[in-house]
């Protein structure tokens, strides 16, 4: 026998010892592994368009807390959910590896893949259920706070603050007509009167009545004749059958239980060649925010605005983003849906 290729078996590696060796292909292995069970699929499913605490996620799935962390940690050491705290809960969604990154093109595919399937008929009404409840308790909040809206509001980002913005970037819009504007969440109102004087007709959309009351109250005191005001969410705009040139939502969107499907109405309610405008917080870690000001979300990373869009067939324009002196940080940005579209 060639002396080379002499030995004895205990000189050889073990096979788990091979398994397990790191090497460059280690987090590729971990990658596939994670996306190789039907569960953890289903859980990226989910969270295509919305992030779940680790307990909503366990009643979506109807799944213990342990094993659902297990798979939640799979995931997300394989890259393919990102997590953060908020209050006492951990929130996860799925993470987006940088476009340079070797594996961001099959994390994409992954994603695309999954998204082409839809969600288990059995997972739909836990989902449907929470949803519900995150948006009866930003209701019963603006409900049983409308008198301390102002106050609230200032506790983050006056209305002054960002209305300035706001009005400059509306200025800076070039929109095909003005026959339309919509506002979701209009508060008090004030920005009405902005609308007013650039658009032949206003819809203000609330779905807390006593806010809308009082939106109603200013346009009065403003003699604003232009406005209508519908009680009700961004789904019932196709009842109302709003096509609006322009629609602003200001400050509105960490109020809600779903951004991402906002997004999906809104395009639905734009007219082709019109523009939506979003005024809202960029991503904090001030988790009082939630209970003194009744917030679903601690702010959105920019990305979070640009998909949706992109998943909503928006064509993304201005971002314009400034600090404020409490340390929250704001983000102005502009969409367009094609005119062709």
């Amino acid at each position: 026998m060639n002396q080379s290729l002499q030995g004895t078996a205990d000189d050889l590696p073990l096979l788990t010892d091979m398994v397990e060796l790191e090497t460059p292909l280690s987090p590729l292995a971990n990658l596939l592994k994670a996306a190789g069970d039907p569960l953890r699929l289903e859980i990226l499913r989910v969270l295509r368009q919305d992030s779940f605490g680790v307990l909503e996620l366990c009643r979506i799935f109807a799944l213990k807390q342990s094993g659902m962390s297990h798979h939640l940690k799979v995931l997300a050491n394989a890259g393919l959910l990102s997590s953060r705290r908020e209050a006492n809960s951990i929130f996860y969604r799925r993470a987006y590896l940088s476009p340079d990154h070797p594996f961001a093109a099959l994390q994409q595919q992954l994603f695309a893949t999954v998204d082409k399937l839809a969600i288990a008929e059995h997972l739909r009404e836990p989902i449907r259920e929470l949803q519900l409840e995150r948006s009866q308790a930003a209701q019963t909040f603006f409900s049983e706070n409308a008198d301390k809206f102002r106050a609230q509001q200032d506790l983050i980002a006056s209305y002054p603050v960002y209305a300035e913005q706001m009005t400059q970037l509306l200025n800076n819009t070039a929109l095909r007509d003005k026959k339309l504007a919509l506002e979701v969440g209009p508060g008090e109102g004030e920005f009405l009167a902005i609308l007013a004087q650039q658009f032949n007709q206003v819809v203000a959309l609330d779905n807390a009545a006593n806010m809308l009351d009082k939106a109603r109250a200013f346009a009065r005191e403003k003699n604003l004749r232009n406005i209508e005001f519908i009680h009700g969410d961004t789904q019932s705009l196709q009842n109302h059958k709003v096509l609006a040139d322009c629609i602003l939502v200001n400050m509105v969107l960490h109020h809600t239980p779903s951004p991402a499907d906002i997004f999906q109405d809104l395009s639905t309610a734009l007219a082709p060649g019109g523009a939506l405008l979003i005024c809202d917080l960029c991503r904090h870690e001030q988790a009082w925010a939630r209970e003194a000001c009744g917030d679903l979300w601690q702010g959105f990373e920019p990305e979070d605005f640009s998909r949706w869009a992109q998943a909503a067939n928006l064509e993304e324009g201005q971002s314009v983003y400034f600090a404020l002196r409490n340390g929250f940080q704001i983000q102005l940005r502009q969409f367009f849906k094609p005119a062709n579209f």
